[in-house]
């Protein structure tokens, strides 16, 4: 049987054109890493930034099974350099598994690693904590519990909503643990604010601002579970644009503001332009139509795959098609049993979606794909998708965004390797280097 490092390096042999360092990052996301007790972190009270769990686990266990890390926690993100593939600084967002065979931790010398098979491939720095994770709102909350950072401090993402409204079996994503996340959260006693208070989130942002003093927060992300009904009294559009709204009236122009909610109607979406936002994300998932229907019930009950394409289309028009950005999940088009069996019938089909958006100004983006165990499809795919498939989309991606004139979308900061902050995927450091974005 092929050992990681010999498959690792198989396809860094065969796909030149990628980065190294994307290869490895991939890896990395999709199947976790593992921490020694003395990589740890002493959460908020130590001097590493530590993983906010800031929407979804992003584990590869559940909390109770995580052992130490439930209790000292992991990072929030990892940065990679050199070792013996000589990597460029590279940004990952730590997703724990302790099975993997990247191990995080300190060799003879002291010093930190990334160990692969036991063998160290890259040192490690850590996140030093924010100064602004070091105070308090006036009702003792913390910073990182209302408004954490990631991307190594570049994005303010501000889960307003917690829990989402498609639920159940016959309505939430089947690889989606949003709800999840919050029933463990509260189980263990942790804090974990379900509606977010404007109030409480412009008293965290004020905060930032303060103690940013270098200015390395540069956008924000309001976004939580889908809203069928009403929460608050408001529907999805209006819920989620209070928090635009007062934050564009109290911080104008401070942050490139986003918001990920549902492909809603124009009217709707014209109403978060109104509100400040700049930067719209109306997530479409999967492309294929057969997988959409499968995994995402309650988006194809409430809303349909054609009809989304439709409203993300039409989005385009009122933010402009550069300031349109739907994700979609890499790698669930492989997971059993319905997905694809083949790597080249799975990346087909994901290129078929991106020059359908693409070919039409709209550049989506993606975050790799971590089966967490409480998903259906997690529990049933606990490796995630081969590593080539995330490899290949890499190369395609890029090739499909260059045959359309297209170049690195705005707000998430600079691309190429060595220089990309987005932690959760690596379309960015995939992507040819320029000048600083915003």
């Amino acid at each position: 049987m092929q050992s990681r490092t010999e498959l690792v390096e198989d396809l860094m042999g065969r796909f030149p054109h990628v980065p190294r360092e994307a290869v490895i990052k991939e890896d990395l996301l999709r199947g976790g890493m593992a921490f020694d007790d003395s990589a740890l972190t002493d959460n908020e009270g130590g001097d590493v930034k530590p993983k906010s769990y800031f929407i979804f686990s992003f584990d590869h266990r559940t909390l109770p099974d995580l052992g130490t890390a439930a209790l000292r926690r992991p990072p929030e993100e990892i940065v990679l350099t050199g070792g013996p593939y000589d990597l460029r600084r590279t940004v990952v967002s730590v997703r724990i598994n302790p099975s993997s065979p990247y191990r995080v931790k300190t060799d003879e010398d002291g010093r930190l690693r990334l160990h692969l098979d036991d063998r160290p491939i890259a040192d490690i720095g850590l996140p030093p904590m924010p100064d602004y994770y070091r105070h308090t709102l006036a009702n003792g909350k913390s910073v990182m519990e209302v408004a954490p950072t990631i991307q190594w401090g570049y994005l303010i993402y501000l889960t307003a909503f917690r829990v989402c409204q498609y639920f159940g079996a016959k309505e939430e994503c089947q690889y989606c643990d949003i709800n999840h996340n919050w029933r463990q959260h509260k189980a263990a006693g942790r804090p974990y604010t379900g509606v977010k208070p404007v109030d409480e989130i412009l008293e965290a942002l004020a905060i930032i601002d303060k103690h940013d003093t270098e200015r390395a927060s540069k956008a924000y992300t309001l976004t939580g579970g889908s809203i069928t009904s009403h929460v608050g009294g408001k529907a999805e559009a209006d819920f989620y644009g209070q928090y635009a709204q007062a934050i564009e009236e109290r911080f104008p122009g401070r942050w490139i503001g986003k918001v990920v909610a549902q492909a809603l109607p124009r009217a709707d979406v014209q109403r978060f332009k109104d509100y400040g936002i700049q930067i719209y994300h109306p997530n479409y998932e999967v492309w294929d139509k057969r997988l959409f229907e499968l995994y995402c019930p309650g988006k194809e009950r409430y809303v349909g795959r054609e009809e989304w394409h439709r409203r993300i289309l039409d989005s385009a028009e009122v933010f402009g098609p550069r300031n349109v950005i739907p994700n979609f999940v890499a790698g669930v088009e492989m997971a059993a049993p319905a997905g694809f069996t083949t790597v080249d019938e799975a990346i087909a089909s994901t290129a078929e979606g991106l020059e359908y958006f693409m070919s039409r100004g709209i550049t989506p983006r993606f975050t790799t794909w971590c089966p967490e165990p409480t998903t259906p499809l997690g529990k049933g795919n606990p490796q995630g998708a081969p590593l080539e498939y995330h490899v290949r989309l890499l190369e395609s991606y890029r090739a499909i965004m260059e045959a359309n004139g297209l170049t690195s979308p705005p707000g998430y900061g600079p691309a190429g390797p060595g220089r990309a902050v987005f932690s959760v995927s690596s379309f960015m450091d995939s992507l040819p280097a320029a000048p600083d974005a915003a």
